[in-house]
């Protein structure tokens, strides 16, 4: 299945804002609403033009837009997160797990959710993993970061890495 081509939206001060299709990135430049900052591959064509697709476009206007506080918590931001390895052996994820199962009270939260393989998810059912004497691999967290919040679990255009640099020591 081909992947839609996207672009990313920078701010007018070089701020990552979100990931664009290249379609919408096009018709911003075209409308003079951005313009582009790093060229991408191909081009859209029409009778009397052929523009190239940019891979990076920045707004000509500053545009104030409120952030959400935390990256939502999805089954595929978790395989990210985690690598798409069990926290319990390494083994290939298939699943989520919660750490403290929800039947004893745990949360549906960033700490308490982990990638897990179906072996280990199924036998350790709904027990917490002291009482089978396991250990997890990594402690799990909420992920940070501006390529976090811009992306989420997208994985990024390597053309794209120092701008969501740029912007994780902006901020820092």
């Amino acid at each position: 299945m081909a992947r839609t081509p996207v672009s990313l939206l920078l701010n007018a001060t070089y701020e990552p804002l979100c990931v664009v299709s290249s379609r919408r990135a096009v018709v911003l430049v075209l409308t003079e609403k951005a313009v582009p900052v790093e060229e991408g591959d191909g081009c859209f064509h029409s009778v009397t033009a052929a523009v190239p697709v940019p891979s990076v476009v920045r707004l000509t206007r500053f545009v104030r837009v409120p952030y959400r506080a935390q990256v939502p918590l999805t089954r595929k931001a978790v395989f990210a997160r985690d690598g798409g390895r069990c926290a319990y052996c390494g083994a290939t994820a298939t699943s989520v797990d919660h750490v403290i199962p929800r039947s004893r009270g745990g949360l549906h939260s960033w700490d308490n959710v982990v990638a897990s393989c179906a072996r280990c998810n199924h036998t350790k059912a709904d027990r917490a993993i002291t009482e089978l004497g396991w250990r997890l691999r990594t402690v799990p967290r909420a992920p940070t970061g501006v390529a976090w919040r811009v992306l989420g679990s997208r994985p990024p255009d390597p053309r794209w890495q120092s701008y969501l640099d740029g912007a994780e020591a902006a901020t820092a």
